[in-house]
């Protein structure tokens, strides 16, 4: 993978006390600024009492949070990671898609998750046992809506408009099931990693086999993981074992920085390890 094609992902804090709409937007400068290509914000809905470690409970709502950064925006991605497809009615969450793709410019990137928490499933009174089925119908509804101005669903037709470019779909997950999800209905694939990078290796390379077989050229690979930031010579290396294996956006996610100006630190640092990567 050439260097030059990496693109560099953060995270910003839509959780817990640090999540207020001065330190997001604080934040969302300072990873503009600093030359982040994307910014990812996580999805939680119904964290349970007994959960709330790190969160207090308090998430916002990720598409909401991005409809506003939008605004205050102007060339970085706006992406989720991931955003929990079965939690949503599919047909408005598809409208506010839209509306964030056309209001900032097509810089949205969607990473969507099938979800996991079995409280957050109860509370929405929504049987965990078919999310799978519930994301599949959620992709393909995706893909159905942003190709034609006039669709139908429930027997109903209808005008789905504004309709910009569907935005990028990562699928998160693992491989088995993400890939044959990415390979029919997205862009590629968005998991979490641990210190074992090369794992990755042989799953990416199968992933971009099967992109190549299904005429889909090559399938982004967005990786979060917890860049070593406090120690140079170990985030180098992390950096450099990503590109090797294949990784297109390389995404910072994890910390839980107090304030902006350790979230600036972090940033900062981040970007002098990249720029050693970065050549003309």
């Amino acid at each position: 993978m050439d260097p030059r094609n990496i693109n560099f992902g953060i995270q910003i804090r839509t959780q817990g006390p640090q999540s207020t709409q001065r330190m997001i937007l604080d934040c969302t400068k300072i990873a503009e600024e600093t030359g982040f290509e994307e910014l990812y914000v996580v999805d939680h809905i119904a964290i349970p009492p007994d959960d709330v470690e790190g969160s207090d409970g308090r998430y916002l709502d990720p598409l909401s949070v991005l409809n506003y950064l939008a605004a205050q925006t102007q060339e970085i991605a706006l992406c989720t990671g991931v955003l929990v497809l079965p939690y949503r009615p599919i047909l408005p969450t598809a409208k506010v898609v839209a509306t964030l793709q056309e209001l900032s410019g097509n810089r949205l990137k969607l990473g969507l998750g099938v979800g996991w928490m079995k409280p957050e499933f109860k509370a929405l009174g929504i049987d965990r046992s078919k999310r799978g089925r519930l994301f599949n119908e959620g992709l393909e509804f995706l893909n159905r809506a942003f190709s034609s101005d006039c669709i139908a669903e429930n027997g109903q037709e209808f005008m789905f408009l504004p309709r910009p470019s569907r935005p990028p779909l990562l699928i998160g997950g693992t491989p088995e099931y993400a890939f044959d999800r990415a390979v029919r209905y997205g862009e590629g694939w968005i998991p979490m990693a641990g210190r074992n990078l090369e794992k990755f290796r042989a799953p990416i390379s199968e992933l971009r086999e099967r992109f190549f077989e299904a005429d889909k050229g090559e399938p982004e690979i967005a990786v979060f993981s917890r860049l070593a930031y406090e120690e140079s010579a170990k985030i180098s290396d992390q950096i450099g074992q990503m590109i090797d294996i294949g990784v297109t956006s390389i995404i910072h996610g994890g910390v839980r920085y107090r304030d902006s100006s350790e979230f600036f630190d972090i940033a900062s640092a981040i970007k002098v390890s990249r720029s050693k990567y970065d050549f003309a």
